[in-house]
Formats: C-alpha cells, sequence, structure tokens
C-alpha cells in the first residue's frame, strides 16, 4: 500500500486529503467518468482508453472496488462475462468531482487565453 492510499484511511487527515488518495492514480478519475453512463465490460473499457494495459485496468478496478466506488459482476455463462459499475457510493464520488472538474476546465481556458495573448 502506498502512502497516499494508507492516507486514504488514516482518521486523522482532512477530508480533500482522504478523497484525493481515494481517486490517485492516471486511470481513476477517467474510469469513474466512463461507468457513469452504466455497466462497462473490461475490453470495452481497454479499446476505449488507449495506453490502458490489461493488468493496470486489473489491479485499478480492483482498487476502486476495494474502495467502495466499483461494483464487478460476473456472470456464469460462456465465456465469462464481467461487468463494471459504479455503487450508489461511487456515483456519490463523480458527482462530489462535478465542481472540480469545472473548475479545472475554467483553469485550462485561462491558461490557453495567456499562451495565445504572450
Amino acid at each position: 500500500m502506498t502512502l497516499t492510499r494508507s492516507r486514504a484511511q488514516d482518521p486523522n487527515v482532512c477530508g480533500v486529503t482522504a478523497a484525493i488518495a481515494v481517486i490517485d492514480g492516471k486511470w481513476k478519475t477517467v474510469l469513474l467518468w466512463f461507468l457513469e453512463s452504466g455497466p462497462r465490460r473490461p475490453g470495452e473499457l481497454l479499446r476505449r482508453l488507449p495506453g490502458l494495459t490489461e493488468k493496470v485496468l486489473t489491479q485499478t478496478l480492483r482498487e476502486m472496488e476495494g474502495d467502495g466506488l466499483v461494483h464487478r459482476e460476473v456472470y456464469d455463462e460462456r465465456p465469462l462475462k464481467t461487468e463494471y459499475s459504479l455503487t450508489e457510493f461511487g456515483r456519490d464520488l463523480s458527482r462530489a468531482l462535478e465542481p472540480l472538474s469545472d473548475w479545472g476546465h475554467r483553469r485550462l481556458e485561462l491558461l490557453a487565453e495567456s499562451r495565445s495573448s504572450a
């Protein structure tokens, strides 16, 4: 467990630090975004996210499952079918991140404006 992951469980850190520890990593926020629209199979996520490896996807989804953000459903059929979806807790986090996303887009716009006027 990394220092950041351990801080997600430390009751003595501020809430923002605990939240950031849960979404820390290159792929978690984009996976939250993709899963907002409904359940997805791992193969679909891999196709839609170039650069994401199967190993990293599995590890990231397992961490998200352990944090209560994602539900993994395995269907007893051949070939084996697995789907991932957001839990209610994961949807809560996604909604909480919307204002932060809006702020990030405004920041990017300001940076673009300052570059074009320089």
